[in-house]
């Protein structure tokens, strides 16, 4: 079977998941209520979420562009928007979410080679993660102390636990791992680390990468609080802090289009801890998966073969 007889049946399967999850979920909780909420989106509100998660695709471009000039890539701030739009519009129309990065690691590899580009792109990503987290790991200490705060079952308690503990334990685990591994793959790990280090941590830029990494993630979270205020819905900014990073993250496991369902399904699980309906958790993660398919429309305009070389 060639690749892009692959490609395509792989793309219809993302599809089908996506559907299926969303009908279910839908079924599970008054899709038809969600539906309604929707229909009264409060326009000003709705505009709030544009603007504050265009920014987070600014802010985002920003971050790679640091990144990349610790790998030997120079971009201008225009070009790395430019190309961030860009790979937005591919991720939100295609599955897995990640196509429209690996564009603009081709794309950037004239000045230091692709395998430098690709662990740009990658790296800046991460960044971007350990912001959530950080953020996260912030709201679940509060949340599980404070007295009044969100209700956590157990079963979801240890998860959370569990996730951040795993993400402070795993350079210590890869680092522990890297003695058992052949010379060439033990190597292979220790540059990327290195590079790694280089990138998010050295001193001339951990600044700007924690500052970025933690803009990135709030900004995330504010469109998801604007996104539920526009439908009439009283989500506070501090418990989304707690709950949106965990939707979120459920957007990066590859078995939908850009997230959707998997979503949607998460929203439900999560919006009961903070005293808001399941119903009201569906209503508001697709108007948030709407709002993202609205920013990213300006990468359209960049889809011109014209306007695909980088540039310095």
């Amino acid at each position: 079977m060639d690749t892009s007889r692959r490609r395509g049946i792989l793309f219809v399967a993302q599809v089908a998941v996506a559907l299926g999850l969303l009908a279910l979920v839908w079924r599970v909780v008054d899709g038809g209520e969600a539906l309604r909420l929707l229909a009264d989106a409060h326009i000003g509100w709705a505009l709030a979420a544009v603007f504050t998660l265009s920014l987070q695709i600014v802010l985002s471009a920003l971050r790679w562009r640091i990144t990349a000039a610790q790998l030997g890539i120079t971009l201008s701030a225009r070009t790395a928007i430019k190309e961030y739009y860009l790979s937005q519009i591919i991720n939100q129309s295609l599955p897995g979410g990640v196509l429209g990065d690996a564009g603009r690691a081709v794309r950037a590899k004239s000045q230091a080679g692709l395998l430098a580009s690709g662990q740009a792109v990658v790296l800046e990503r991460l960044a971007g993660q350990l912001g959530l987290l950080l953020v996260l790991a912030v709201a679940f200490s509060v949340t599980l102390s404070v007295p009044g705060g969100l209700s956590w079952p157990g079963w979801l308690a240890w998860s959370v636990a569990g996730l951040l503990a795993l993400a402070v334990l795993l350079p210590f685990l890869l680092a522990a791992s890297a003695r058992l591994l052949p010379p060439r793959a033990r190597d292979f790990l220790i540059a990327l680390g290195e590079t790694a280090r280089h990138a998010l941590t050295a001193r001339n830029v951990w600044g700007a990468q924690l500052a970025l990494g933690l803009a990135t993630a709030l900004t995330n979270i504010a469109g998801v609080v604007w996104c539920a205020r526009a439908l009439g819905i009283d989500l506070p900014f501090g418990v989304a802090m707690a709950i949106v990073p965990l939707i979120l993250f459920t957007m990066l496991i590859p078995i939908t289009v850009s997230g959707w369902g998997l979503r949607e399904g998460a929203a439900v699980v999560t919006f009961p801890l903070a005293g808001l309906s399941a119903t009201e958790g569906l209503a508001t993660s697709v108007a948030f998966g709407v709002v993202l398919i609205i920013i990213a429309l300006p990468g359209l305009w960049f889809l011109r073969p014209s306007a695909h070389q980088v540039k310095r």
